[in-house]
């Protein structure tokens, strides 16, 4: 293998392809970035047999010349220095050579490298999926439904299908969900090309997506999803981003939602979240994150939280409807604040059914969302 290839290309595609690389695996060919060169360009893959990435950079782009072959061959090298080797090199064209037994050589401008390849043959092989469901969605609206739920995913390993988010395609449209059993977070959104494909509890770990969201591009560009038996490809421009589905049933989620509420209010999403972030400094010195909500006579709220070291805030907010009966509830903050984060809705309506039954949230300018938070059982 000899080839000629500009470093911004390469460095671009080495940045996607080793999201998949895991320091914890302990098969020393996955440690490794695979390139393939044919006279069609270079291909890049890694993997961690849960994910795995491949990019293609073609020999020309925009009418420049991208790569030069001089001669197709693979190699497999380690990700680890030739992911900031390539990033730290001085030119804009690198020259790579492989030689016998996987040496493989790297130049650019005065400067030279020598890396100890491994065999290609070794490295584990792509999943073949069948294309039979392939759907379209545009990126910008992935990257927001899985903003707005993979927070509310378990950390937890004993219960495995929770640390991914639920996806189901129906005609009532897309829908993600995610809970760790103290919270949840659901996000839909209709489609207009997913032609028809039908899917039910398709779960993708939450890491997976994080790393995922990483790839899709900010502009509004078109991902396409093929969903097969137990493995799940998404194909971004020139990126191909294979995932496993997780294995078992995710649980009914729709039971615990309420649909008639005891208490309704409106209130500024800003307002209510810095409010919650003052509180928050207190209650978290307690290791409790405990911030309490007050309904108040004159149709306001009141937001509190204690630490026995430390002292008491409380502050009064404005809510611009008020309907139903007064209340007084405690909750987790940091919850509170990991939902507050995602939304891009001014005003935000929190429901209560009762001091022991799930907090609803539901931004107006979003009738997609849904959160719930579960309250807590406080002494006082």
């Amino acid at each position: 293998m000899k080839i000629s290839i500009l470093k911004s290309y390469l460095n671009e595609s080495i940045q996607h392809v080793s999201k998949a690389i895991s320091s914890r695996t302990t098969i020393p060919i996955l440690t490794g970035i695979k390139l393939d060169v044919n006279h069609q360009g270079v291909t890049l893959t890694a993997s961690d047999t849960d994910i795995s990435i491949q990019s293609f950079i073609p020999m020309e782009d925009d009418n420049h010349t991208v790569v030069t072959i001089h001669e197709p061959g693979s190699v497999v090298l380690p990700a680890k220095f030739f992911v900031e080797i390539i990033k730290k090199l001085p030119s804009q064209e690198i020259q790579m050579e492989v030689k016998e037994n996987f040496q493989t050589f790297i130049a650019a401008g005065a400067t030279e490298i020598q890396m100890v390849g491994l065999d290609p043959e070794e490295f584990p092989v792509l999943p073949n999926i069948e294309e039979n469901q392939t759907m379209s969605v545009p990126g910008d609206l992935l990257k927001n439904m899985i903003k707005q739920t993979v927070f509310s995913i378990s950390t937890h390993e004993t219960t495995p299908i929770l640390t991914g988010v639920l996806w189901n395609l129906n005609e009532e449209g897309f829908k993600f969900v995610a809970t760790d059993r103290h919270r949840l977070a659901t996000r839909s959104a209709q489609l207009e090309n997913e032609g028809d494909v039908r899917f039910s509890n398709v779960v993708i770990a939450g890491k997976t997506l994080n790393e995922l969201s990483k790839i899709i591009p900010d502009q509004n560009t078109l991902v396409d999803i093929v969903v097969a038996d137990n493995q799940v490809l998404f194909k971004i421009d020139r990126v191909l981003f294979y995932t496993r589905i997780l294995d078992g049933t995710y649980p009914d989620t729709s039971r615990i939602i309420p649909t008639t509420y005891k208490t309704e209010l409106i209130v500024d999403t800003k307002k209510l979240s810095e409010s919650i972030d003052r509180a928050y400094l207190l209650s978290r010195e307690e290791k409790t994150n405990i911030v309490r909500l007050q309904t108040m006579e004159n149709g306001g709220i009141e937001i509190s939280s204690s630490s026995s070291e430390l002292g008491k805030v409380r502050e009064e907010l404005e809510v611009s409807d008020f309907k139903g009966e007064p209340l007084k509830i405690s909750f987790n903050s940091k919850y509170m604040l990991d939902v507050l984060k995602v939304l891009d809705s001014e005003q935000l309506m929190i429901a209560f059914t009762g001091i022991m039954s799930p907090i609803i949230l539901k931004p107006l300018d979003d009738s997609d969302a849904l959160y719930i938070i579960l309250p807590y059982r406080t002494t006082n």
